[in-house]
């Protein structure tokens, strides 16, 4: 019987030392996959920074123009938390119209507010410099070239110098894209 427990013992032992081994190696081994993946990720983005194509990098904000303040700011503040982050008055071609920046973690709202005197000229919809969203592009003129080909129209023609422009989607929704700097 002895000759059994010892045997069972060092079998127990031998399979746990086995089982340390293993686990240890597969440590060792997922750690290196690892590095090598991180490797070829530093790699792929070296390369891809040299050959990038132009392309939407992300969402600057959203514009949604306002037709009734005391309801749309219930909205955005009260019931989603929406937080006022600033607000300015434009000039050029929007001359005197209100735009109130809402945050919420790191999403920006722009609510566009026309000045009195211009309120009854702008509709609820269709309006570029309204309601729309704007995507952030990481270079801007070849994305507008392959627009202007595809036949649509562009609000700014200057767009490769202002770097920025805004156009109706296939479904009436307006897009702007923006590749200026914060």
């Amino acid at each position: 019987m002895k000759i059994s427990l010892s045997k069972c013992k060092k079998e127990k032992n031998i399979g746990s030392n086995l089982i340390l081994k293993w686990s240890i190696v597969a440590v060792f081994a997922l750690a290196s996959i690892n590095n090598v993946s991180a490797q070829g990720a530093e790699i792929s983005t070296v390369k891809n920074k040299s050959n990038q194509k132009a392309r939407v990098t992300g969402l600057r904000y959203i514009c949604v123009h306002v037709l009734e303040l005391e309801k749309t700011l219930k909205l955005y503040r009260e019931i989603l938390g929406f937080k006022l982050s600033k607000s300015e008055i434009l000039g050029g071609g929007l001359e005197g119209m209100l735009v109130l920046k809402l945050r919420a973690d790191d999403f920006e709202i722009s609510l566009s507010i026309p000045p009195p005197e211009a309120m009854d000229s702008y509709k609820p919809i269709g309006n570029t410099n309204h309601n729309h969203f704007m995507l952030i592009v990481n270079d801007i003129g070849p994305i507008g070239d392959k627009l202007k080909a595809e036949g649509y129209q562009l609000e700014n023609e200057n767009y490769r110098q202002d770097k920025y422009t805004f156009f109706k989607g296939p479904n009436g929704e307006i897009i702007g894209l923006s590749s200026w700097d914060d």
